[in-house]
């Protein structure tokens, strides 16, 4: 009865162990289930979000629509069906990881730490982190924070630099930590925190697609360099290079200024010159 048992521990022991030697690689998968899953943030505009009838929009998700159509031209199946999936800032990576998702689409800042759990694509954006404030009350620097309590969200970079920034400047504030930037912007509304700290980028978005946009500023000011890129699972080179594809044929082509002008335009008319130093650098030549 023991050696049952014991063959029975052993064998539940190493089934995982079998289970992720099996896994087949994406493109594999999705031209066998016909089903490219999408993973995206549902409150970080205008990287990613819902309209109002709960569709996935955003930057991010025209460029993952894109990767789509070239998943299909590779694959041969033009009836892939598409999945969104909504994931959040603490389990994003592990959905990657566990094959719940196939990309990854939002606003992820690639680092070297991160790329210990996956793979990144080109970069397609560059931003960094600011503050957002009520008028009546504005917050423009970090000293301004003196006393006062700031919302970021849990597990992003943005959490981590904000820390560094705070002891760098020697800032006494009160740091709350949130789930997602939905519930940051809520604090911030109710005054129960004097900003909400994000990038820069999705602080605009969410000040643009708020109800009283006039009620809140976005500070000018940015105190660190966060580079977007579309994350995939790691060591799926065929996957990673549909996606670099498209992206390096988008910055060539200039067709990724109209997807820029259609969630950016409204604020800014011109390029930043960062984000224009992204779309050059990653043209890369077929």
């Amino acid at each position: 009865m023991r050696t049952i048992v014991s063959l029975a521990a052993i064998l539940i022991l190493i089934a995982p162990a079998l289970d992720a030697a099996e896994q087949l690689p994406t493109l594999e998968q999705i031209k066998q289930s016909g089903k490219m899953r999408i993973g995206y943030r549902q409150s970080e505009p205008p990287m990613s979000f819902r309209d109002g009838e709960g569709n996935a929009i955003g930057y991010s998700i025209d460029l993952c629509k894109q990767v789509v159509e070239a998943v299909k031209e590779k694959t041969g199946r033009s009836d892939i069906a598409v999945d969104y999936l909504p994931v959040n800032a603490q389990n994003r990576f592990s959905a990657l990881q566990e094959n719940k998702i196939d990309i990854l689409c939002g606003a992820t800042t690639k680092t070297l730490s991160r790329s210990e759990l996956v793979d990144f694509t080109q970069l397609t954006f560059a931003t960094g982190a600011s503050l957002m404030s009520r008028q009546e009350e504005p917050i423009n620097t970090l000293e301004d924070l003196k006393d006062k309590k700031v919302a970021v969200v849990q597990g992003t970079t943005t959490e981590e630099v904000l820390d560094a920034a705070l002891k760098q400047t020697a800032t006494e504030a009160e740091v709350v930590v949130v789930d997602s930037a939905a519930q940051g912007f809520d604090l911030l509304k109710q005054g129960q925190v004097a900003a909400y700290c994000s990038d820069q980028v999705v602080l605009i978005g969410l000040l643009l697609t708020s109800e009283s946009p006039r009620r809140y500023g976005v500070s000018e000011q940015t105190f660190s360099y966060e580079p977007f890129a579309l994350a995939v699972r790691r060591n799926d080179a065929d996957f990673r290079l549909v996606a670099d594809r498209v992206l390096a044929q988008l910055y060539r082509s200039g067709q990724i200024l109209e997807i820029y002008g259609r969630w950016f335009g409204q604020f800014s008319e011109r390029i930043p010159s960062a984000i224009a130093a992204v779309y050059q650098i990653h043209a890369i030549p077929e």
